[in-house]
């Protein structure tokens, strides 16, 4: 048997902003599944969230890069920003193996996304593309309907533990529309991207 390629996990999202919760999840992955590195990667055009203005990709890209510069083990690709349309995951990952064809890819996730995962595009295909780096909270376990939705799904998921984090961009956007301190739930270097902006700070 040849020497296996890379381990690699993808954290994707809005990122509007992102923000320690994402973080741990990565570190937590990286840690568990011993992962080579962690990609994030920023949506370019959310589908998924066309109910509420989103920040343009190219400024949420940049708050993205100053989460990931203080680790060496993180990179950030906009490959789905690059992309014309829609973003869909299973493309991402088509897109990413294709470039590196000898890497195993996990794709870092919480259980609200992956119970949503039967109304993504071409769910079956992403199941069959990778593994599940599933964010695992103390004492909780996945329901059994969530790894049933899809077929094949339940055997492609590994549990990640990490700490609860009561923490949401939701949250933290709001927090900086009324003026309040964000720390330690945004790190220093993105809100200073968004202090620099001018981001999230109402009309």
């Amino acid at each position: 048997m040849g020497v296996s390629g890379p381990r690699v996990g993808v954290l994707g999202g809005t990122f509007d902003p992102p923000h320690l919760a994402h973080l741990v999840l990565a570190a937590a992955a990286r840690r568990t599944l011993a992962l080579d590195r962690v990609v994030l990667v920023p949506a370019g055009d959310p589908w998924r969230k066309a109910d509420r203005e989103v920040t343009p990709a190219a400024t949420r890209l940049r708050l993205v890069e100053a989460a990931a510069e203080s680790l060496r083990w993180a990179e950030v690709s906009a490959v789905e920003i690059e992309r014309e349309g829609p973003t869909y995951t299973i493309e991402t990952f088509e897109g990413l193996a294709a470039a590196e064809p000898d890497a195993e890819w996990w794709f870092l996730l919480g259980e609200d996304a992956l119970a949503d995962l039967p109304h993504w595009h071409a769910p079956e295909r992403l199941v069959e593309a990778v593994r599940f780096g599933l964010a695992q909270r103390p004492g909780a376990q996945p329901a059994a309907s969530t790894l049933e939705a899809v077929p094949g799904l339940a055997d492609r998921v590994d549990l990640v533990p990490m700490a609860a984090l009561d923490v949401s961009a939701s949250d933290l956007r709001a927090r900086i529309a009324r003026g309040e301190p964000t720390t330690p739930l945004l790190p220093a270097a993105v809100r200073a991207v968004i202090d620099d902006l001018g981001l999230y700070r109402g009309g």
